[in-house]
């Protein structure tokens, strides 16, 4: 496995690109309610690969809220400045921002953003009304994740897989490599959110590709065995890969993400 330069400088990735996203409800279009959702991307990724859901999700008459996380949009060598706790941070903020505008808010991740929303639902409980998942994180098969530990403290970063996407031509506009110091603090963070899935009760919308090259099916297995929702659904995506909001199963994500928000706000405000 080919180890990025100590000194490498990558170039910092187009600001335009992978600029976050919000905005307000248009209860007009929602039977007079005000819904949020927030949308988390995944790590080392930009709002860039949940782009066209959000803006799906606000053509719907949802406020969206799509942070940047810290440590991403920029270049790699900052995600290893930033942990965990800043990326639950920055997700509790965004979801703060929802929760004081709207009358009912539901959270959406992809990969780690999946797991971030989840860690959100096992510290808020029931203010949220449910979660939609694609390809979540929490759990991995990779043996060199043992090695993490000591790995950081000596090697910057290993060669990443990004654009993980079946459908040609498309770009998540993502770092090159995973920064190792980073990935140490997302596997602490993974260890703990596993201890307390069954903290999580509210409805679960899980959608996750057959063909995966990042994610493995140990979260799967962590999520049916762990999450204490009795409405939890897992979904197989059969023409996906990793990113798979930019695939070619995108439209089915879009459609019945939308109907289980629909759904589970309704269940909500009763």
């Amino acid at each position: 496995m080919r180890i990025p330069f100590r000194g490498a400088q990558a170039a910092p990735l187009d600001p335009t690109l992978v600029a976050p996203m919000s905005t307000p409800a248009r209860p007009e279009l929602t039977d007079g309610r005000r819904i949020g959702v927030l949308v988390v991307h995944g790590f080392t990724g930009s709002p860039a690969s949940m782009r066209p859901w959000a803006e799906d999700l606000a053509a719907r008459g949802y406020a969206v809220e799509m942070p940047l996380l810290p440590g991403h949009g920029t270049r790699w060598q900052d995600m290893n400045k930033v942990t965990w706790a800043d990326w639950t941070a920055t997700v509790d903020g965004a979801f703060d921002k929802l929760a004081a505008e709207n009358d009912v808010v539901v959270a959406a991740g992809l990969s780690m953003g999946a797991s971030l929303c989840l860690r959100l639902a096992a510290d808020r409980g029931e203010e949220l009304a449910g979660l939609v998942l694609v390809n979540a994180a929490v759990d991995t098969l990779r043996k060199d994740a043992v090695l993490l530990p000591a790995l950081q403290r000596v090697v910057p970063a290993f060669p990443g897989i990004r654009n993980d996407i079946k459908k040609p031509g498309m770009d998540e506009i993502a770092y090159p490599v995973m920064p190792l110091k980073a990935a140490h603090s997302m596997s602490r963070g993974w260890a703990e959110l596993r201890r307390d899935l069954p903290r999580i009760t509210i409805p679960v919308l899980y959608f996750r590709s057959e063909e995966d090259h990042v994610a493995d099916i140990s979260t799967s297995k962590a999520l049916n065995a762990g999450l204490s929702s009795k409405d939890f659904e897992e979904r197989v995506l059969k023409d996906s890969y990793h990113v798979a909001c930019l695939d070619n199963d995108a439209p089915r994500i879009f459609a019945e993400s939308a109907e289980f928000i629909e759904r589970v706000t309704a269940q909500q405000q009763g």
